[in-house]
């Protein structure tokens, strides 16, 4: 099916020819890259890239991908600045890595310097990516967008009395000892909207300032007794959910969908929300680190412009992963391959829409505050990382 969706994407680019012909100039030779993926997001963009590969020989001789783990990686792209032989043309990362590297100043600004490759870009984000993208001060671009969390994600056959508050849930952990699990925040975008999403449902001070969370930093430590571990990621908690280690885990819109479209967990599975549930919403972005050569800095800036053409936009709806998916106006579900749109509507229920609908918004904690909040959590809560 990936390379179906590939092909696809190298018809479509012809669609889109005219753009690079305007905005690439004159490329010297085509040059290999190297993309860094810390969030999860190649299911996502990787078709699309390999479309750009195979509509543009010019420009792209090699495609090469690597994972990491968002704390590990601006520590990495900071040893090839220090040793002058920047070899990484792109990373794609969450708000993690995102602050991280903004606080290390390893990414290179690519809005207003680079504006010519990305006509119109603000007016064109849907207002959650817009607002996002002002976070980061153009040192990143936002690729995908999704309204996050925090929810839940539980079996019903194990839970019966679903919690609708943070204090039922608490309760709830009490009474099931090691049934409830979270990721470390600074691995796991479910961990992140759950730390900074409990502010909002707790009533904290200021939600935007970890140093001012009494109830949220009280809270998470009265939860942590009835926590057996943090694990480093994500899928770890799902994992345990599915082989019914745990009962219920920290979730988010699109990692929820995703593992049920997957078969990773039942498709009878739920989520559920608590009470003054604000959205945080989340959001994948494009970096590119300082350091490179003209030629690599070209390929690297044409292929984020790229990924922002509503054809190849419509692919990031993919299995639901960062649902909707696509960053920008005016690219329905109508737009993806049939079996997305079928996968899609099967994962969805009802009260997500609604959710989606009712519950406020608001953008995660910018750069400097959300490092903070990530060392407070690790030296507050998370002494059983695992």
């Amino acid at each position: 099916m990936k390379i179906i969706r590939i092909l696809t994407c190298t018809l479509l680019s012809l669609m889109v020819v005219g753009f690079f012909a305007v905005s690439l100039g004159q490329q010297a030779k085509p040059v290999k890259l190297s993309i860094i993926d810390v969030a999860g997001n190649l299911q996502l963009t990787q078709a699309a890239i390999e479309a750009l590969k195979a509509a543009h020989p010019e420009l792209v001789s090699d495609i090469e991908y690597m994972k990491a783990t968002a704390p590990e990686l601006p520590a990495k792209i900071k040893a090839q600045q220090m040793a002058g032989n920047v070899t990484t043309t792109m990373v794609l990362t969450g708000y993690d890595a995102m602050a991280a590297g903004l606080e290390m100043k390893i990414w290179e600004n690519l809005i207003p310097t680079y504006k010519s490759y990305f006509p119109n870009l603000e007016a064109n984000y849907l207002p959650g990516a817009k607002k996002a993208f002002d976070l980061f001060e153009g040192y990143g671009i936002v690729v995908v967008y999704c309204p996050g969390g925090p929810m839940f994600t539980y079996n019903p056959e194990k839970v019966t009395k679903v919690p609708t508050t943070a204090e039922e849930l608490l309760a709830w952990a009490k009474a099931n000892p090691g049934k409830f699990i979270y990721a470390r925040p600074a691995n796991s975008g479910p961990g992140r909207c759950l730390l900074q999403g409990l502010p909002y449902i707790l009533g904290d001070k200021n939600p935007k300032d970890p140093k001012t969370w009494d109830k949220t930093w009280k809270f998470l430590k009265e939860l942590d007794q009835y926590i057996d571990y943090y694990p480093t990621g994500t899928a770890i908690t799902f994992k345990e959910l599915a082989e019914g280690t745990r009962y219920i885990i920290a979730s988010h819109l699109g990692w929820d969908m995703n593992q049920r479209i997957l078969g990773t967990i039942p498709a009878n599975f739920q989520g559920f929300f608590l009470k003054n549930t604000t959205w945080l919403t989340d959001a994948h972005f494009m970096c590119m680190p300082k350091g490179l050569n003209e030629n690599q800095k070209k390929a690297t800036l044409a292929l984020m412009a790229w990924l922002l053409k509503p054809e190849m936009q419509a692919f990031t709806y993919d299995n639901g992963y960062f649902y909707p998916g696509p960053a920008i106006k005016n690219v329905p579900l109508t737009m993806a391959p049939k079996d997305i749109q079928a996968n899609i509507s099967a994962a969805m229920r009802p009260q997500y829409e609604k959710a989606i609908e009712e519950f406020p918004t608001t953008t995660q904690l910018d750069s400097k505050e959300l490092v903070q909040a990530f060392d407070m959590w690790d030296k507050l809560v998370g002494s059983k990382v695992k």
